[in-house]
């Protein structure tokens, strides 16, 4: 059951706060700006309001969630951090003396309660309300960029992962004492995946008898890590793979395996819409949603920045029926007038080649034609045919028996003059230059906030991920143009 308001706070101590916890410390900050009431007012569908017993309320869990997303740390060590930090303690509306959770309840809370909620777009858009609402957003123009997330299991065999956690956790403690070494399971020397998690939980047994040890924050940190890959993630493990990830590629000779989110942020560096994909999307189908995304949450839009990738045919019918300008370069290679199946191949800017829908690249490219003026020519990509004769998407698209699989492009000379002309403009220009602070804040949230490798499996974990990560960096901007 969850109440249908906030518990008020009674306790003798409660004016602690005002002594420990400084005015410009950042999460009192957050607690000023933001009424978290609106995540009550999503979630109360997902509960209870009349029988059972009480539920821990909706808001406490999320802030709990966006704490983790600002530390970057465990369920474990986010929940023993709220012990005895009095700012967490207070961002959370706790008494100081008042118990914490269990952490396995943000698991429960992730699964159960904000699984099938559309939390990137509301996150992204209270945040936008507060920038509009507070004058930060004052621009009519939006950067748009996409960036890669690598899967959490795509490096490493599950196999691997545990190894090289249990690796870690064997290295901190002989640096304190080398002699646990006597105390410790062997180690298995097949490639049985059930032996490692054996390994692992006898491993964690033997750690958490030694009192002394688990003083260390160190230790303790890498101990939560295993005991979370082993408890919360042997489905993921023994799965062997991240289903909904997808090869991507960030260049001719460099790809990964992951997912891709495309991002549309201000030009004072907040973000106004994002889309999480998998790894192989093609960048510039996105944009229209990314704009319709920015004006539902409040954006006022004259102008897109972004790079090649944007500058398609239909981008630029879009942006002028709208009325906005498109500052993004014209590439001959995606700016054609006519190729068929439009929605089978895209073309990956930074590597200059077009990918199959099945996420397979082209290996190289030719051109054929004369070239001058009311001169067609055609650039011909070839593909692996081997990679085709095993494609689930060949029918209809690979001839069987065929030696060679090809997509060609006619480029046309006399196309998108208007987009030229405008590109060549002191406007076109100086507008391009903002585009650097979107790959700023791409950075950002990698290194800053752990986006670079996914937390977890699948898409709706990587949304949630996203719609935290990107809720925090956008949070924190915020408070810093508030000064």
């Amino acid at each position: 059951m969850i109440q249908k308001q906030q518990t008020m706070m009674f306790s003798p101590y409660v004016a602690l706060y005002d002594i420990v916890v400084p005015q410009d410390n950042m999460l009192r900050r957050i607690k000023d700006l933001i009424d978290f009431s609106f995540i009550y007012e999503e979630l109360k569908d997902k509960y209870c309001l009349d029988n059972g017993r009480n539920a821990i309320d909706p808001i406490r869990m999320f802030k709990y969630l966006f704490l983790k997303s600002i530390h970057d740390v465990s369920d474990v060590d986010i929940v023993e951090r709220s012990k005895y930090d009095m700012s967490f303690k207070y961002f959370l509306d706790m008494a100081p003396e008042e118990a914490v959770i269990d952490s396995s309840s943000l698991t429960k809370f992730r699964k159960l309660r904000i699984k099938d909620m559309n939390l990137l777009d509301m996150l992204i858009d209270k945040t936008v309300e507060i920038a509009i609402e507070k004058e930060i957003i004052k621009s009519k123009s939006i950067i748009v960029d996409a960036t890669h997330t690598k899967a959490r299991y795509n490096q490493m065999t599950p196999k691997e992962i545990l190894m090289e956690r249990s690796k870690n956790l064997r290295k901190t403690i002989y640096k304190i004492n080398e002699s646990m070494k006597e105390k410790f399971p062997v180690k298995p020397n097949n490639d049985v995946l059930e032996d490692e998690i054996t390994y692992s939980q006898e491993l964690i047994e033997v750690i958490e008898k030694e009192e002394n040890l688990l003083e260390y924050p160190k230790v303790k940190e890498h101990l939560n890590l295993l005991k979370e890959t082993v408890a919360d993630d042997i489905e993921q493990l023994q799965s062997m793979k991240d289903l909904d990830a997808k090869v991507g590629h960030k260049a001719a000779d460099s790809s990964f395996f992951g997912y891709k989110t495309h991002l549309a942020m201000s030009e004072e560096r907040i973000i106004t819409a994002a889309t999480i994909t998998t790894g192989e999307k093609n960048d510039g189908k996105e944009l229209q949603t990314l704009i319709e995304k920015s004006i539902n949450a409040g954006m006022d839009i004259e102008t897109v920045i972004g790079d090649t990738a944007y500058s398609e045919k239909d981008n630029i019918q879009y942006s002028k029926e709208n009325g906005i300008k498109l500052v993004s370069k014209l590439n001959p290679s995606i700016t054609q007038g006519t190729r068929k199946k439009e929605d089978e191949f895209g073309f990956n800017k930074d590597a200059g080649m077009y990918v199959c829908k099945a996420g397979h690249m082209a290996v190289r490219k030719a051109r054929q034609g004369k070239k001058g003026v009311g001169k067609n020519q055609v650039d011909t990509y070839y593909f692996n045919v081997e990679k085709c004769k095993r494609c689930p998407f060949r029918e209809g698209c690979y001839k069987e028996g065929a030696k060679s699989k090809t997509y060609s492009v006619s480029l046309k000379s006399d196309q998108h003059s208007s987009q030229a002309q405008f590109q060549s403009s002191v406007y076109f220009k100086e507008k391009s230059k903002e585009r650097y602070k979107i790959e700023a804040k791409n950075s950002e949230l990698k290194h800053r906030h752990g986006y670079n490798v996914a937390k977890s499996s699948g898409l709706i974990s990587m949304e949630l991920q996203g719609a935290m990560a990107i809720f925090t960096v956008n949070i924190k901007r915020i408070l810093k143009l508030l000064g």
